[in-house]
């Protein structure tokens, strides 16, 4: 299930600093809070995988600005969200219909629209384009203790650790392990990032534009909740290049579109994924 979220800025120019991640994640987390605490409470246990992910905030328009941590955006700013579980969407984008009012980093926004975007029908052999960019660690033996080691797309263990992940989140998807397990990659084009993921703590990791070849199964894992680590808070996220996504649905903002009429059309849906501690 994959959302694209629009919204109208209180101001123009607007700012969106370059390190901002954990801002939408605080968002997702907030929403989610506000409509099902339960699952709140669920998403916290760092024990329970959280299966979404999200991209980077976008603007319809943009400046970027020289000596500057952060660009100038103009229209409107938009991300996406993706998740493999109904309930975490219901829970999300409910939040955001019931109070469309956000501040993120201190900009003011309404969330003017939120549309459900309808999945590709073979992601295999498609080409890719990271809309937040990968992280894959690994630990290494440094002076005698392991030390976490961000990978790059020149390291084989790269690939397999993607590989691997893949397989983990399938296997707590759907409590079993996947029919066909191997996933090639081919890296067209890569560039690294260094996020800040919270104060003082930064991340590794990489725009990738690339083709898998293998399981769909474990393709379309990745497409819905993340390709390598630290998916939920913001990294992973990828699009399928040279298709327009067509929209399923859409839904307003405001007092007049709450979380009933959502609720009901992702009900509807024939997804039956749950989350459990």
């Amino acid at each position: 299930m994959r959302f694209v979220i629009r919204l109208t800025p209180q101001s123009e120019p607007f700012k969106v600093p370059f390190n901002h991640l954990h801002y939408l994640q605080g968002l997702v987390y907030r929403r989610i809070q506000r409509t099902s605490p339960d699952l709140s409470l669920k998403l916290h246990n760092p024990k329970v995988p959280k299966f979404f992910t999200f991209s980077l905030f976008m603007a319809e328009k943009r400046d970027f600005l020289e000596d500057k941590p952060y660009f100038h955006g103009y229209r409107r700013g938009y991300f996406y969200f993706s998740t493999a579980i109904p309930e975490i969407a219901e829970a999300f984008i409910g939040g955001l219909l019931q109070d469309p009012e956000v501040e993120l980093w201190g900009e003011n926004f309404t969330v003017e629209e939120v549309k459900a975007i309808s999945e590709p029908n073979k992601l295999a052999g498609r080409k890719m384009i990271t809309l937040s960019p990968i992280a894959v660690t690994t630990l290494k033996p440094q002076f005698g203790r392991l030390k976490r080691y961000d990978l790059n797309p020149t390291e084989p263990e790269f690939y397999e650790n993607i590989r691997e992940n893949l397989i983990d989140k399938y296997v707590a998807l759907y409590g079993k392990v996947p029919e066909e397990k191997d996933v090639e990659f081919k890296v067209l084009l890569a560039k690294p990032k260094r996020l800040q993921v919270k104060p003082g703590v930064y991340q590794r990791a990489w725009h990738l534009v690339f083709r898998a070849m293998g399981s769909e199964e474990l393709l379309r894992v990745g497409y819905l909740v993340g390709f390598g680590e630290k998916n939920s808070i913001g990294f992973g996220m990828v699009k399928v290049d040279g298709r327009n996504e067509p929209k399923k649905k859409r839904w307003k903002g405001g007092v007049n579109n709450r979380k009933g009429n959502f609720t009901r059309s992702i009900l509807e849906q024939p997804h039956s994924n749950k989350i459990s501690t």
